[in-house]
Parts: structure tokens; sequence; C-alpha cells
């Protein structure tokens, strides 16, 4: 059921069917029909907008794992790579809601990246407006004195203002920090290792799958893989298998 329903949702994100609102009333038509013709299963917009939020979930997730060295994408297995377990533990260290993710696996990852991507192009863990103005600003601690020259009431609602506005401040601050940019290094995206490697005429599917396992772990490798002239590409890369003994 994924499958057609991230078809349908690809093809209407490709013609523009995503607004700032979300998406218009006809894809959600458009896909329970296609689920119910091509899979015979009755859904209803609720189901698909609960499907939609786990889809979004595994985009926001796995790219913010993708976008640090030594992390890479399993398109055979539908799983994450990584160089080390050391790598994986220093990283659920500091992001530990990621853990689950470590031996995933996640199917349609292409079509999930098209409509996602775009949504977590700033890095997960952000929060949205949204979830910013649920958070319930706690007030239960501000004591005020009684003062003799204003009423109770007025002395206490003027201090606690001051106070949320101080707290806010410090809270903006702190946000503003969370968002400043790092310098991160350079990662070449897995679709475009992929496109480089299908352009190497006559390399096998096994050869062009072995080399692609070693080169979205290391830029340095794909960067000398792009120096070589085309003509030598392949017999450097069954070299390159050959030599790690894959």
């Amino acid at each position: 059921m994924d499958k057609v329903l991230l078809d349908v949702f690809v093809e209407h994100h490709n013609r523009g069917d995503q607004g700032q609102n979300g998406w218009k009333p006809h894809v959600y038509n458009a896909a329970i029909k296609a689920i119910h013709d091509k899979r015979g299963l009755h859904v209803t917009k609720e189901k698909i907008c609960s499907r939609m939020k786990t889809f979004d979930k595994h985009c926001a997730t796995i790219s913010k794992i993708l976008s640090q060295s030594g992390f890479g994408w399993d398109w055979v297995n539908n799983k994450l790579l990584m160089d080390s377990d050391d790598v994986w533990n220093k990283y659920v260290q500091a992001n530990p809601k990621a853990a689950c993710y470590k031996n995933k696996e996640v199917k349609n990852w292409e079509a999930i990246l098209t409509i996602y991507s775009k949504d977590h192009a700033t890095g997960d863990g952000a929060m949205t407006g949204a979830e910013s103005a649920a958070q319930p600003i706690e007030l239960d601690e501000v004591v005020v004195e009684a003062s003799p020259e204003l009423p109770p009431k007025r002395q206490r609602t003027g201090n606690a203002i001051l106070c949320m506005l101080g707290e806010m401040k410090g809270s903006f601050q702190d946000a503003m920090k969370s968002l400043e940019t790092l310098e991160l290094p350079k990662v070449t995206p897995p679709l475009e290792i992929l496109a480089a490697l299908e352009k190497i005429p006559d390399l096998a599917r096994s050869d062009m799958l072995r080399a692609y396992g070693k080169l979205i772990l290391s830029e340095r490798l794909f960067q000398a893989l792009m120096e070589l002239p085309m003509e030598f590409r392949k017999e450097w890369l069954l070299m390159l298998n050959e030599k790690n003994n894959v």
C-alpha cells in the first residue's frame, strides 16, 4: 500500500499540488482511489494523513543522520550504512530518539525524500511554530510580595509579565544559538553517486553495487573516481573491488 500511496503523492508533488497549508483535497481523493483500484483496500483520509506523518518523521530523522560524516544509505537493503558502531554510538548519544533507526528498514526512501526533503532542508529537531505555540508557559512559581503603593493584583500581573518576557528573551536567544550554521564536511548525496556510476559504460550491476557501497562511505574515494577520465573509471572500480576482496 505504501508504494501506491507514495507514487500518488510524488506525482502530485511534481505537479505542485502541495501548498503552504498542506495537500490539496483532490490529492487525497486520488490516493484513496489508487489504493482501492490497485490493492483492493478501503482507506480514509485520516489513515492516509497518519501514514504520511510517519513518512515525514522518517525523512526528518534519516536526513539528519545522512548529513553527518560516516553515514550512507543502503539502496539494496533499504537501511542506513555507517562506518562503524563507534560512529553510530556517538551519534545516538547526542540524538537518543534516533536509536531505533540503526537497523530499521525504510522502503521507498527515494519517494519519501522527493516529497519531504524540502521541508527538512534546515535539519531535524527544530520545533515548528505550531509546536512552539503549544508549549505551556508556567507562571505558577511567580511570587510577588504585596506593595503598599500598588494594588496586590496589579503588582502580581505586572511582575509576571516582566518575568515572562525575560524568559521569552532567554528562550529566543537559546533558540538562535541552536540555529547557528555548523560547518559540516562535504557529503555527496547518494543519488549523485549512483548517477555517476550509471554513466560508466559496461559496468556490471554487481560491480556497480559493490563500488556504490564503498563510495557512499568515503567522500575521498568518490572524488578520486570523478577525477579520472571516463575510460579509466570502470577499470579503477574493478581494481578497488578486487583489492578489498569484496
